[in-house]
């Protein structure tokens, strides 16, 4: 297949609540939409997860666009689509800027399972019909705020709650939600907040028989991740160091982790994320689907991926009201009891909302191929 268009648009998606991590608080949704056509009038989409500020990796939504712009289109420009996983081949010239790069693919993707009348899930290699999803909050204004919060989405049927700690906000909130919920399956996001020095306070988390705690150090560490682990009960999900299947190779190797969330920006798209997946699932170390806070586009693929067998775990693919007044996709992704039903329609099985996009866009280009 030939590509002849590509859309990119800048969109501003404001959410229901602010969403606060040890990074900062997120107010609004920047982000880019892709629209890829072909010569055959297929129309693929992906979602570029980057925010505006480089607080998560180094992209941002301006430099993905710089990317997108200058280096990645080019290239498609210049090739003839036989599969999906051809683009991984010619974007690896590139160093990192992963997010960008998948959101390319993701379109690709759409596209591939769409020419194949094929659902997304299917194509990849999914076998589920529903997924259990888990939710991920951010940090509240009080302790007691916070397990109001967590209550909430207990009662809507959420599968596991994951938290946001960082230091001063930790081992007494944790405390406190276990004695509120003593059963629920939960787990702690650190966001790179900590250091080895933390290890009395870490180490206090594994009495709350916590699923894992997710990246308690650097962003971009491995080793003393390992070190970490062997003095704690809980384990470590790592979520930020992995950004390929050699990190992944590596961290298990070291054994620096117990689990590994696998984000499709993060490692660059779904064809790497398949690898980890199935990577993992040989060395016996489960995944989960991490979330970006996306808009339809992105939550499709997730859910997508998540249909794979070795995501055993409940991801942060969390229903489209959680987050926002009005979603870009129709029908909204939608929770009950805790799962969501795999599409079985070809490609994402999602349609654009069109009129939503075009209200959310700030601005947009048309690259002619």
């Amino acid at each position: 297949m030939k590509i002849n268009q590509v859309i990119v648009r800048y969109l501003k998606m404001p959410m229901k609540h602010s969403f606060t991590t040890s990074f900062g608080t997120i107010q609004d949704k920047s982000f880019l939409l892709l629209e890829i056509l072909t010569e055959e009038g297929i129309v693929g989409f992906g979602e570029c997860v980057a925010f505006e500020a480089p607080w998560y990796t180094e992209e941002t939504v301006k430099t993905c666009w710089h990317m997108l712009e200058d280096f990645l289109i080019p290239i498609l420009s210049q090739k003839e689509i036989h599969h999906p996983n051809d683009a991984s081949k010619w974007f690896s010239g590139i160093r990192r800027n992963n997010m960008a790069k998948a959101a390319i693919e993701g379109a690709l993707w759409d596209i591939y399972a769409q020419k194949m009348n094929q659902p997304l899930a299917k194509v990849l290699g999914g076998n589920k019909e529903e997924i259990d999803v888990g939710i991920s909050l951010g940090i509240q204004p009080t302790i007691e705020k916070q397990i109001e919060v967590v209550g909430k989405y207990i009662e809507e049927g959420y599968k596991r709650i994951k938290v946001k700690i960082k230091p001063d906000w930790d081992v007494e909130v944790i405390r406190k939600l276990r004695e509120a919920f003593p059963k629920v399956p939960m787990m702690a996001d650190a966001n790179s907040a900590y250091t080895l020095k933390d290890l009395n306070i870490l180490k206090q988390l594994d009495e709350f028989d916590l699923m894992m705690i997710e990246q308690p150090l650097a962003y971009d560490d491995i080793v003393d991740h390992s070190i970490l682990q062997k003095q704690l009960k809980t384990p470590i999900c790592l979520d930020e160091s992995i950004l390929s299947l050699e990190d992944a190779r590596k961290a298990i190797e070291l054994e620096s982790c117990g689990v590994i969330n696998i984000k499709i920006g993060r490692v660059g798209g779904i064809s790497e994320a398949i690898k980890i997946h199935d990577y993992c699932e040989s060395k016996g170390i489960p995944v989960w689907c991490g979330g970006m806070l996306e808009a339809g586009i992105g939550r499709a693929h997730n859910i997508a991926l998540t249909a794979l067998s070795n995501f055993e775990l409940p991801g942060d693919t969390a229903g489209s009201n959680h987050y926002f007044e009005e979603d870009i996709i129709h029908p909204e992704v939608v929770v009950t009891n805790g799962t969501i039903q795999v599409p079985q329609t070809a490609g994402i099985g999602y349609e654009p909302n069109r009129k939503a996009i075009e209200k959310y866009t700030i601005s947009s280009k048309t690259y002619l191929i």
